[in-house]
């Protein structure tokens, strides 16, 4: 049986992570997802649908681009990239924005609702809703509308509420804290569609599956532009860790093939500073499940910081937790500086401006592939960067320092 199918267990474990602690009047709704859920994804006719939904709606496959002058300059491994910036809305959100929406419509939900960071995760729910004729309530830090302000007014104009989030560190983490707070007394009506593989079972399977995708074609994609051989090493940005499962989920079972989780350092190691929950967090419960958390001294989910909204999370996806705790992924991080000059390096030699998030794998590549002469990189470009180009050149310029 191969680790996908194997995992997580039937009630949502990944080893010692995941499950679902929600309060008793919740109880009964996870249930109804959770049994929607393991019903039609074994429904002919609910995967049809999303099928042509991804073929004809979204302009899936997505390519995998060879990133020659990226390689050349780094004069080892070669590196590839696969373009999820050029699925619709510009980023892999989408993927399981329209599954979620495609699951609220058949359980009969008239709204659907989430929290989102650099707002590509609202972008994608916003233009689901829009799709299927339903009502949608984005929950967004006030820190990140102002960052990631284009992706603000595209919610507006697809349709979606907005709902500014001015407590805490009025950032994604908050956002979760709100949009939870809203969806207790929505419930019956509206499907709270989680934005990554994190949050109580059954969301971590559901969307890790409905993200598969990524990584399905791009195993394909790759065998067939390199005479069928396969990565040496895949690597994606890790915050919640959508983009990164459904890439891994092509390579998981392939003893040969590295698999790295890219997390965001921010400006230090200093707790406060970064968003580095695997490489230095500690086991905890967080909106609902198990897994690795970063904690101040009160035991309390810690302020964190990076330079990418979307990665600006104390907490990571529980089946993240449980492959670095067995071994099977290799979590590094890059920090802010380095995102940068990789935002600023990808955009200059490939023609290709990515997001921020999707930029802590590029740096990734840009670090490892002179050490890896002769290997190949593939590597998530997970968004594309149009809603980052006013605050990065605003705050720090066009690279030409």
């Amino acid at each position: 049986m191969g680790y996908l199918t194997s995992n997580p267990t039937r009630d949502g474990w990944f080893g010692d992570y995941g499950g679902a602690m929600l309060p008793p009047p919740l109880e009964p709704h996870f249930k109804e997802i959770r049994e929607a859920y393991d019903q039609l994804s074994k429904s002919s006719e609910f995967l049809t649908e999303l099928r042509l939904i991804r073929k004809h709606f979204q302009g899936r496959p997505t390519p995998v681009s060879y990133l020659k002058n990226l390689s050349e300059l780094c004069g080892g491994a070669q590196i590839y990239a696969k373009r999820e910036d050029l699925n619709h809305t510009g980023a892999h959100k989408l993927n399981h924005c329209m599954a979620e929406a495609l699951l609220a419509k058949h359980m009969g939900k008239t709204k659907i609702m989430a929290e989102t960071g650099a707002g590509q995760h609202g972008v994608a729910l916003a233009t689901a809703a829009a799709y299927f004729g339903l009502d949608c309530e984005i929950h967004m830090g006030e820190i990140d509308i102002e960052k990631e302000a284009p992706n603000v007014t595209r919610m507006k104009l697809l349709g979606a509420t907005v709902v500014p989030v001015g407590f805490g560190g009025r950032s994604l983490k908050e956002a979760v804290d709100s949009a939870f707070q809203s969806y207790v007394a929505q419930a019956d009506t509206a499907l709270f569609a989680i934005g990554s593989v994190v949050g109580p079972h059954p969301f971590p399977k559901m969307v890790r599956d409905f993200q598969s995708i990524v990584g399905i074609e791009a195993r394909e994609q790759f065998a067939e532009m390199t005479g069928g051989q396969l990565p040496d090493m895949v690597a994606a940005c890790v915050g919640g860790g959508s983009n990164a499962m459904g890439l891994f989920a092509g390579f998981i079972d392939e003893d040969g093939v590295d698999l790295y989780g890219v997390e965001p350092l921010g400006t230090s190691s200093k707790l406060g500073e970064h968003a580095a929950t695997i490489t230095f967090g500690h086991d905890g419960d967080i909106h609902g499940f198990r897994t690795l958390v970063l904690t101040d001294e009160e035991g309390e989910p810690a302020p964190v910081h990076t330079i990418a909204s979307g990665l600006d999370y104390p907490g990571v996806g529980p089946e993240h937790a449980h492959l670095h705790k067995t071994g099977r992924v290799n979590y590094v991080a890059a920090n802010d500086k380095e995102a940068l000059d990789a935002f600023y390096k990808l955009s200059r030699l490939e023609g290709i401006i990515p997001a921020l998030e999707s930029a802590h794998a590029v740096a990734f590549a840009l670090r490892e592939a002179g050490k890896n002469p002769g290997k190949s990189i593939l590597l998530n470009l997970s968004g594309r960067g149009d809603k980052d180009i006013d605050y990065v050149t605003e705050t720090f310029g066009f690279g030409d320092e």
